[in-house]
């Protein structure tokens, strides 16, 4: 009996339970709808959905299965599970999900509301990622990975920290005799091991750590405590440090009193240390309820600047300098920071911003590191760092440090701003200084000591566009001297004109026209000084942008873009200021305007 019963079981099995019969019919109807919709979108450009237009006549009624819904549809006609097929213009108002029939007009309950919309949208039209290689090192790179032969060490952009080479050129300005840019390697070397790791302004990333290096020199530890003496903090404030900096308390409430202008007071309270740089430190802090109504909650910057008598005229300059710009741009369209307000803290001058989100190399760092960004991307950032800069040239205004690091973008990434004006001046104010600029984007005017104007951040913008598209440093001298070569290896040697105006030139080139190149040697370590005869560029900016294989690669469209990128920055980059090209030159050009023509 029991073999009986063993056998009536092999011939006729249990079916299986009705929930997972069911399960797998609405897997199979999805796969079949997608794959269907794809093909039909295909071949029928005029439709306005994936599945209209279909034109199958069918006669078999739907069958409803035991729980009341709807079995898996065939589509045009093919009937895939035994069960006839129904009229294309029912199909739409089936709810795909099993449980009968919907109206066109209901929407989903899991809809996504109207502000993931738009961050979608903003997505879709504002790739940030190149299209090969989403945050992932490509295999076939530019030529600027290329290079290997040239004695040029590539530095990534994503990982560099512009305030050491800052505070090394800070260093060599105080400490160097007049008109002797080169400074002491040794000391260099010294002092960059000492310093601190220093975070961006404004740039709001995740705590850093302190670079891998040696112990502290005596010399460089003396000559840093001798800086310090020769410039004593303004006021004995328990809050500031030895080198006058404020030491931020988290939790702690910032007051900014009523001015006699009639603007209302506010509190701030602390929640966040961004970092410090050369003039300040910075805070994030939210405004407290009892400022102007529908300001609570609010989220500000605050620089506060460093209790010495230098960095606070410093501080009082660029809250005149961006008063200055604001007024001229009452409609926030010129793309500069916002200053709210200034007021005092404890002896401490104190600015208060507009708070943003991150900084450009905090943005290729995150969605570009070692590859760039997308050059559409590239192309917007480009046209709002323009506008600015036009902006800053009628009113005579000149950043003088410009750089990733002082461009920083909205929640979306779609919108930037020029900050951090500690360093602008006005135009007239052209004091000749070898060290103004960060280094990786210092002018070569500023190096020779040639009277300068505006022209020095369109070569800083040339530099940072490069380097948003690349990831890469492209002069990375780590030093004025190496600066020059690699901007001659780039772009030819300078004219006899610039140079017989330069007040040190003799520092850099002999009598008959001749760089003296400081290198140092391999085994020894020790700097010797190489002749070099520049007569033509060594590389161009066409080899290293433009992959190998060209329009083959990228298409003719992508590669004539990118010509007029090469275009813009060869005039950005020119060694003649006098023959950069202007803001609004560069706003008409073709690599702005989105042309795709050659």
């Amino acid at each position: 009996m029991e073999v009986d019963t063993e056998r009536e079981l092999e011939l006729v099995p249990s079916p299986p339970p009705v929930e997972q019969t069911l399960a797998e019919r609405r897997a199979r109807r999805a796969a079949i709808l997608a794959r269907h919709a794809h093909s039909a979108s295909d071949s029928n450009p005029g439709s306005t959905g994936p599945l209209t237009g279909a034109s199958t006549a069918v006669s078999t009624p739907v069958e409803v299965g035991a729980n009341g819904s709807t079995p898996t549809l065939p589509i045009q006609g093919l009937d895939l599970n035994g069960l006839g097929s129904i009229p294309a213009a029912q199909i739409q108002a089936l709810d795909l999900n099993g449980h009968g029939p919907s109206t066109p007009a209901k929407q989903p309950s899991r809809s996504p509301s109207p502000a993931q919309d738009q961050e979608q949208e903003q997505e879709q039209q504002f790739t940030l990622a190149k299209p090969d290689s989403p945050g992932k090192p490509q295999k076939a790179q530019t030529g600027a990975q290329r290079e290997e032969d040239d004695g040029q060490a590539q530095v990534n952009a994503a990982d560099y920290d512009p305030s050491l080479d800052r505070r090394e050129d800070e260093f060599r300005r105080v400490h160097a005799a007049p008109g002797l840019p080169a400074g002491d390697e040794e000391e260099e070397e010294a002092e960059e091991e000492d310093e601190d790791e220093v975070d961006d302004m404004f740039a709001f990333a995740g705590p850093k750590t302190k670079k891998a290096g040696g112990k502290k020199k005596a010399k460089a530890g003396a000559a840093k405590a001798k800086a310090q003496q020769q410039q004593p903090a303004l006021h004995s404030d328990t809050a500031a440090d030895a080198e006058g900096y404020y030491t931020v308390i988290l939790g702690e409430v910032l007051v900014a009193p009523s001015t006699p202008a009639g603007e209302k007071g506010e509190r701030y309270q602390v929640y966040a240390s961004v970092g410090r740089g050369m003039f300040a430190v910075v805070v994030r802090a939210r405004v407290l309820a009892d400022g102007e109504e529908g300001k609570e909650g609010r989220e500000v910057a605050i620089k506060i600047v460093r209790a010495q008598e230098v960095m606070h005229r410093a501080g009082l300059k660029e809250s005149a300098i961006l008063t200055k710009l604001q007024l001229a741009d009452p409609e926030d369209k010129k793309h500069i920071v916002r200053l709210e307000r200034t007021f005092e803290h404890r002896g401490h001058l104190c600015l208060v911003f507009e708070s943003m989100s991150m900084n450009l190399r905090d943005v290729v760092k995150r969605f570009g590191k070692d590859v760039g960004l997308n050059i559409r991307a590239v192309r917007a950032y480009a046209h709002q760092l323009f506008l600015g800069l036009g902006h800053l040239r009628k009113l005579s205004v000149i950043h003088a440090d410009i750089k990733p690091d002082n461009i920083l973008v909205n929640d979306a990434k779609t919108m930037l701003k020029l900050c951090d004006l500690g360093s602008a001046s006005d135009a007239a104010e052209n004091e000749i200084t070898p060290y103004l600029v960060s280094r990786f984007y210092r002018a070569p005017e500023i190096i020779l000591g040639v009277p300068y104007d505006a022209a020095l951040d369109i070569w800083s913008v040339g530099c940072t566009l490069y380097e948003l598209y690349t990831g890469k440093i492209l002069f990375p001298g780590r030093s004025n001297n190496q600066m020059l070569l690699h901007m001659m290896e780039l772009k030819g040697r300078f004219h006899a004109k610039m140079l017989k105006r330069a007040r040190f030139g003799d520092v850099y080139f002999d009598e008959m026209g001749g760089f003296e190149s400081v290198e140092r040697e391999k085994g020894s370590g020790n700097d010797v000084v190489r002749k070099v005869h520049i007569s033509k560029p060594a590389r161009d900016l066409r080899a290293r942008l433009l992959p190998s294989g060209g329009a083959a690669r990228l298409g003719e469209e992508e590669t004539n873009v990118l010509l007029h990128f090469v275009d813009l920055l060869d005039r950005c980059l020119a060694l003649d200021p006098a023959r950069r090209i202007t803001p609004r030159e560069a706003l008409a050009h073709p690599f702005i305007r989105g042309s795709t023509k050659a």
